[in-house]
């Protein structure tokens, strides 16, 4: 096995994020819908790059992940991946674009995969999507997992409440991660479920297992960008750590220039041609 350290490395891979979590070395993964923050997260050093159908939210202002569109995800992943060049870029398929017609699934991965340039791609949900990861992986397009809280699934489970804390569903979970391990996915997103069974999850199977709200035992940590730089200040659930507060920086900047402006001190003669 190779020592490497993933911050010396010129593209990451999936073999390279097998690697990582096999010497413990912690992955980690931000979402982002657009050139200029891509360019940003990945200059940061970031090692997964998600476009997430949170883009429903965060970009389109929707109350949830369900109304975002196939060609809409393609637009985003294609701004992304022309801002990246050392992630490795995962593209949410977007509800009702997999999900019971394995031939559907495997035709919005392709498109997500030629249209894009991405990486991989990512869809939420264990045995009752089995159907749709083989027919996608046949084709040699790498699929990551998602389990736990499932947004594309809020009208089914009717709240964005702790997922799995019951036996049953605690036991389906972990019986999703092998399925899904065992079907070739490269890695699995955990979220909201308890940290307990997360570790349990992480320590049976041999691919990365990426949390958000799934404690620390975990091989990697996921956050919406908006979200972690505080562009977003209405969202914030108990996993969330805000590393800064771009929302108050912005807004201070625009009142800035729009006092400028008023007082006619914006352009200045140096500013002026």
């Amino acid at each position: 096995m190779s020592v490497h350290n993933s911050s010396n490395i010129k593209r990451i891979t999936t073999h390279i994020l097998q690697e990582m979590k096999m010497r413990g070395e912690k992955i980690s993964m931000l979402t982002a819908y657009d050139f200029s923050m891509a360019g940003i997260i990945d200059s940061a050093g970031i090692d997964i790059i998600l476009v997430g159908d949170s883009a429903s939210n965060v970009m389109a202002g929707h109350e949830t992940t369900l109304p975002i569109t196939l060609d809409q995800m393609i637009y985003h992943a294609t701004s992304v991946v022309r801002g990246v060049k050392r992630a490795f870029v995962v593209v949410d398929i977007p509800f009702g674009s997999y999900q019971g017609n394995s031939s559907e699934a495997l035709r919005s991965a392709i498109r997500i995969m030629k249209e894009s340039g991405a990486h991989a791609v990512k869809v939420e949900g264990g045995a009752e999507i089995r159907e749709s990861v083989v027919r996608i992986l046949s084709a040699g397009v790498p699929v990551m997992g998602h389990l736990g809280l499932t947004p594309q699934s809020i009208y089914k489970f009717g709240t964005y409440t702790v997922r799995a804390k019951e036996e049953a569903e605690a036991k389906k979970l972990l019986d999703d991660a092998k399925l899904l391990e065992e079907c070739g996915c490269f890695a699995i997103v955990l979220e909201k479920i308890p940290a307990a069974l997360a570790k349990q999850v992480a320590e049976t199977v041999q691919i990365p297992v990426i949390g958000i709200g799934a404690g620390p035992y975990v091989d990697g940590q996921v956050l919406v960008v908006h979200d972690m730089l505080g562009i977003n200040q209405e969202f914030k659930p108990r996993f969330l750590r805000q590393y800064a507060n771009l929302q108050s920086i912005m807004t201070e900047a625009v009142q800035g220039y729009i006092k400028d402006v008023k007082s006619k001190s914006f352009p200045s003669e140096k500013e002026s041609y």
